[in-house]
């Protein structure tokens, strides 16, 4: 069982940035072997990958919608990954969630059925 806790979350106008962290309750060894995901949404619409970093998988993988504007990184060493925004816009608002996925499995990690397991949410408001 791997338990998340997403923080960071905020409000910030238009253009502005901010950086959302996603803490693993497991051991970095154990880390490495699952994927992390980051996903959002707004009120009303549905869930929607932003993006994923693996070990051993090259680039963090991008969301067309948010490529060049997000970035992903981990720690591995405090079981932590980021999700760097910047640029933001008022369509970038709403709950925003990390997930881990054994990164044996197959499936596209930008869907949320490749994830076994979640954190609460933690929201993000951008006003224009």
């Amino acid at each position: 069982q791997v338990q998340l806790v997403e923080s960071g979350g905020g409000s910030v106008q238009a253009g502005g940035s901010l950086t959302l962290s996603c803490v693993a309750s497991v051991e970095p060894g154990s880390y490495t072997t699952y994927c992390i995901g980051w996903f959002r949404q707004a009120p009303g619409k549905r869930r929607e990958g932003v993006g994923s970093i693996c070990t051993g998988y090259g680039a963090p993988e991008y969301t067309d919608r948010v490529m060049g504007q997000f970035t992903i990184t981990r720690q591995i060493s405090k079981t932590t990954a980021y999700l760097r925004m910047t640029s933001l816009k008022p369509e970038d608002s709403g709950t925003y969630y990390c997930a881990a996925g054994h990164n044996w499995k197959s499936g596209s990690l930008l869907t949320s059925g490749r994830y076994e397991y979640w954190g609460q949410g933690t929201q993000v408001t951008v006003s224009s």
